[in-house]
């Protein structure tokens, strides 16, 4: 069989949606552009925040409406068909269009107060390091930050956003997955290279393992790197950002993340110890009530937020 033309794959599919006379679903065009994009239902779900399945049952939709297969599939990957390498430029220049529209006009209302309720460290060692840029992009919005984890704000009207670090269920609140995290230690650069420097796991237990959960999470780690927990010193800090304060001072090893260490460790303030990692108990994630999550001000900042994680900054 020859392979279509993209004019012809394209020409083809429109004669094909003019007999439908209707657009696919939205949805279902979002998940067939995020899974262009990784080539895996998985991360395509992960993106959007949605499961794997759903995102299979979109393509499937928009494959139905289409009349036409957009994705091969083996164990490990998929590979887009003709017809799909055919599609995918019309949707992603229809997204740019609107994501510009919507620019246009989101410039013009961004404006007002914003209270946006965030983790100490989220709070001290991501945003205060970049808020700035939101600010400088949105002049006209009067933005207050409440530093806290505490589930009382998520409940509070004049709490417009919150990020929170926990399970993701909040009863009758909008969820959205911000990150979920791998934890790693990191230490400051003189402690690694000091007279009781670090090689060896073993090493560790001549320095303070600093904490923030009774030493749970050091202990799942040493488990998982092949060490029991015994013989190693804990010390509670109270919360994570605090332990990397300390960490940043030479006074023992935390755990980190890349959402809290990340800037530290490209500056060189923290190095990584050893490649062990493991998944966080927990994530991150953005809530908010219902009836604000469209709101100008609200979807502006998720999306800044959002951007600012996914590029890893």
């Amino acid at each position: 069989m020859d392979k279509p033309t993209e004019e012809h794959s394209v020409h083809d599919i429109a004669k094909r949606l003019a007999v439908r006379s209707r657009l696919p679903p939205l949805n279902a065009l979002r998940a067939f552009d995020a899974t262009a994009r990784h080539l895996t239902v998985v991360k395509a779900a992960d993106e959007l925040s949605v499961t794997p399945s759903a995102v299979s049952h979109q393509l499937r939709t928009l494959e139905d409406a289409l009349g036409v297969q957009l994705f091969t599939r083996n164990k490990t990957r998929l590979k887009l068909t003709p017809h799909g390498e055919a599609l995918l430029p019309s949707i992603r220049a229809a997204f740019q269009m609107i994501a510009s529209a919507a620019a246009r006009l989101g410039d013009s209302v961004m404006m007002g107060d914003l209270v946006v309720s965030v983790p100490v460290g989220l709070a001290s060692r991501l945003l205060t390091r970049h808020i700035g840029e939101f600010m400088v992009a949105h002049p006209e919005v009067r933005l207050k930050l409440i530093a806290s984890n505490e589930d009382k704000e998520v409940y509070l009207p004049s709490v417009d956003l919150c990020i929170r670090y926990g399970t993701g269920i909040w009863p009758e609140r909008q969820v959205r997955l911000l990150s979920h995290v791998e934890l790693f230690p990191v230490c400051s650069p003189a402690m690694i290279n000091g007279p009781l420097g670090v090689r060896a796991l073993d090493d560790l237990k001549h320095h303070m393992l600093l904490c923030e959960d009774g030493g749970t999470e050091w202990t799942r780690w040493l488990l998982a790197a092949g060490m029991p927990a015994s013989g190693f010193r804990m010390t509670e800090m109270g919360n994570a950002h605090i332990a990397i304060e300390a960490a940043l001072h030479g006074q023992g090893a935390a755990l980190g993340d890349s959402l809290l260490v990340g800037d530290d460790l490209a500056e060189g303030r923290l190095v990584r110890l050893f490649e062990n990692r493991i998944p966080a108990k927990h994530a991150y994630y953005l809530v908010c009530r219902h009836e604000v999550c469209e709101n100008p001000l609200v979807a502006g900042f998720t999306d800044w937020i959002l951007g600012k994680v996914r590029t890893g900054e």
